[in-house]
């Protein structure tokens, strides 16, 4: 059990010291993780943007100057080269900078030196929210728009592979939906109700799954003994899965805004880890999503 960023950021640095690519790496948020994750020993970098651009930002950030960087103004063709890099295995982790997400990933899908791997890409998320035991995980809120149930496997298996590299081997797994009843007007408790069948046949990797469940019950072991539903896992959930990304994106938002929740991210199915941070994220939580990052790509 991880109880907090602190931990998992001194989990990973118990690892090798791991590789950032940074594809189009003007960008100050970025630059500045980049700095926190080299200056506590987390990784090192190799930048690829405008080098002009990039050298001012470093000296406003105070990135060391001896980080080395690529030199390739053109964002696509950047994007492009920060891929190969990991893809060649000189980086172990690629992180997106300055540049639009569908053309970063239009090079991370490159046929040739991207890093596609046969699996879904799934956006992985870790909260810490304050009053609560553990870390929560919550899958996928930013990348399958409208998951159907053969998506929603592969998010699962995903989202396995990622917990098992920290360290929770049979983790306790909430489908939500907007209620515990299997309605089939409403796909996101069908697809639940089948997610767990799944699971109850051996077809998924180890875990205790439970749904259609609501949020308040998997967050609470009281709200489901209010509701008289018995449950092994509701209050000690560790990975919750979101019917949408709608779904997803909103319960994060609202983690993050009223309940002053620390976020990181990655997104995983890729033959390495990928970090793609909003530009409004504080530089802490691109450093933990690195650490994140890290963990994974050594297991």
């Amino acid at each position: 059990m991880l109880r907090s960023f602190n931990e998992l950021f001194n989990a990973a640095k118990k690892l090798d010291q791991v590789t950032i690519s940074v594809a189009v790496a003007q960008e100050s948020g970025v630059l500045e993780a980049v700095k926190m994750a080299e200056e506590t020993g987390l990784a090192k970098a190799v930048l690829v943007g405008d080098e002009k651009l990039i050298r001012t930002i470093m000296g406003e950030v105070g990135l060391s100057e001896k980080t080395p960087i690529i030199d390739v103004p053109d964002p696509d063709q950047a994007a492009l080269r920060a891929v190969e890099l990991v893809h060649d295995g000189e980086a172990q982790i690629l992180i997106k900078g300055l540049i639009n997400t569908s053309n970063f990933l239009r090079a991370v899908l490159n046929p040739e030196k991207g890093l596609r791997s046969g699996r879904i890409l799934s956006h992985f998320a870790a909260f810490e929210i304050p009053g609560e035991k553990k870390l929560a995980f919550h899958s996928d809120g930013g990348m399958n728009i409208a998951p159907d149930l053969g998506q929603k496997k592969e998010i699962l298996i995903n989202s396995f592979i990622a917990l098992n590299a920290l360290g929770i081997t049979r983790p306790n797994v909430a489908v939500l939906a907007a209620n515990e009843q299997v309605n089939p007007k409403m796909q996101a408790t069908v697809d639940a109700a089948a997610l767990v069948a799944m699971a109850q046949a051996g077809e998924l990797p180890e875990c205790e799954i439970e749904g259609p469940m609501s949020m308040d019950v998997a967050a609470s072991s009281e709200s489901a003994k209010h509701k008289g539903i018995e449950s092994k896992i509701a209050g000690d959930v560790d990975l919750f899965i979101c019917p949408t990304v709608e779904a997803g994106n909103l319960v994060a938002k609202t983690l993050m805004k009223y309940a002053k929740a620390k976020n990181a991210g990655v997104i995983l199915g890729a033959t390495h880890p990928i970090v793609l941070v909003s530009r409004s994220d504080p530089a802490e939580s691109k450093l933990y999503s690195l650490a994140l990052a890290a963990l994974v790509a050594q297991k």
